[in-house]
């Protein structure tokens, strides 16, 4: 109803109040080249306040959690939680995992007391890691291969443990010339090397010179290239590389600590079923919800979307029938026709994802007139709390604490999707999905605000102001 609603009548010039909007001028702030969908709503009418490029498909970036949410919302349901199961078969015993992004090495030190509890103080089979409740890629199609070693990057795996990414540090308080130093946690179960020298501002621009970072399948991690010195190490987190081989490790570890002897081997093992003797559950999908959407969490959305497939079509979960589960319960429980979308992930972080603002309108219109859902309320807050918080462009007076939105990002890509409560008190939705940003080293120097935060200031303090 709503896409017809905006599709069939432009309603801009009835308006009153538009020419005190006047959102060309801030579309006015962004770099030439580049390439701006808006759409904004009244939710109370259904009638559309302003719409530029709205039929455009665009890269949604972490804008499409939002429908990820929803799917899992409707269909999941608030009580839904991964559970993680202890089982014996004969002398063996499996751990299988279920995708949860929250599991901990403390969890599987719990699982094991338990067993331990149970009269088992040496395990005379193998120890088998069961991850068949996802098949498939670990990373979406159209993930970047200079990215995967980040941990908003962790693969997207049925043996999830950690968030399958780990920290560590990279020190450079020292002589030009000096090779930096490389710290990361002695308990992790991961090898590193590092030749990164420190350079001089200068030398760094001439020898175009840079960090960088590769990691293989045994989770050994090189970083090479160069640095500025700096007073405080520099964090990194890494993406795990191979689960199987990392979690393996680390139940090793937890297994001694436990004080239970292994006579055999930890191996993986898809297929492998048993009685269930323990279980690790997580919190609650509002909780998790919670999370992915404050924090725009990756491996949160892509471990839920592969589990909707999973339980939607009753097999393995992949990023392929995920994304058809997503489409499905929409389409049945929400009545959102998503079938020209083009999804590839949970998450948004693929390249390869496409919709336009009409698509994401229908997702937060049905989530704003639906508050009992709660996800309202799991959005981040302007100024306030999640990806919203140091936002420049809306973080101060008078939007801070005014516009609730999800935030999404890519290489070019700026993306924001919510509500705008204006200062008479009437809500907005607004969809913003600006892509092909690339400001000139001039223009960014232009202001103390870069182009895209300009233009966002501007933008929303004009809808703030005069609806």
């Amino acid at each position: 109803m709503l896409k017809r609603l905006i599709c069939s009548a432009l309603l801009l010039t009835s308006m009153p109040s538009f020419a005190a909007f006047a959102p060309q001028q801030a579309l006015k702030q962004l770099p030439t080249g580049s390439d701006a969908s808006l759409l904004v709503v009244n939710p109370t009418t259904n009638k559309v306040i302003y719409q530029h490029q709205a039929s455009h498909l665009q890269a949604p970036a972490s804008t499409q959690k939002l429908l990820t949410a929803l799917a899992a919302k409707l269909y999941l349901g608030n009580d839904f939680r991964f559970s993680t199961n202890l089982e014996t078969q004969g002398n063996n015993v499996i751990l299988d995992f279920n995708g949860d992004p929250t599991l901990k090495s403390s969890d599987i030190a719990n699982l094991l007391r338990q067993l331990k509890q149970q009269g088992v103080s040496t395990i005379k089979g193998n120890l088998y890691l069961n991850g068949g409740h996802f098949t498939g890629f670990e990373h979406a199609v159209g993930s970047p291969w200079d990215m995967l070693t980040q941990c908003y990057s962790a693969p997207s795996s049925s043996i999830t443990l950690e968030h399958n990414c780990f920290e560590g540090a990279l020190y450079s308080n020292m002589a030009f010339g000096a090779k930096t130093r490389l710290n990361i946690p002695s308990h992790q179960p991961v090898t590193a090397t590092n030749d990164a020298i420190v350079v001089t501002k200068s030398q760094q621009k001439e020898q175009f010179c840079e960090l960088s970072l590769q990691a293989n399948d045994n989770n050994h991690y090189h970083i090479t290239g160069c640095i500025q010195p700096k007073k405080d190490p520099l964090p990194l987190r890494f993406a795990v590389q191979n689960t199987t081989l990392y979690s393996t490790a680390i139940i090793k570890q937890q297994l001694k600590r436990a004080g239970i002897r292994l006579d055999g081997k930890i191996l993986r093992n898809d297929t492998i079923t048993g009685k269930i003797v323990a279980t690790h559950q997580s919190a609650p999908l509002t909780t998790l919800l919670y999370i992915m959407l404050k924090r725009s969490d990756n491996l949160f959305a892509d471990n839920l979307a592969k589990t909707m497939g999973a339980k939607y079509f009753n097999q393995a979960g992949s990023y392929t029938n995920g994304v058809a589960a997503i489409k499905a319960i929409l389409k049945q429980k929400a009545n959102i026709d998503l079938s020209n979308t083009i999804m590839v992930d949970g998450s948004g972080l693929s390249r390869n994802n496409r919709l336009n603002t009409h698509d994401l309108m229908e997702v937060l219109t049905y989530i704003y007139h639906h508050p009992k859902l709660g996800l309202i309320t799991d959005l981040p807050v302007a100024g306030k709390s999640g990806t919203l918080q140091y936002r420049k462009s809306v973080r101060n007076a008078p939007l801070k604490d005014h516009i609730i939105a999800k935030t999404g990002s890519l290489f070019g890509t700026y993306n924001l999707a919510g509500i705008i409560k204006t200062k008479s008190g009437q809500p907005l939705l607004f969809v913003q999905l600006v892509t092909n940003y690339y400001p000139t080293v001039a223009e960014l120097k232009a202001s103390p605000l870069p182009p895209i935060n300009q233009f966002e200031k501007q933008y929303y303090t004009s809808l703030y102001n005069n609806y």
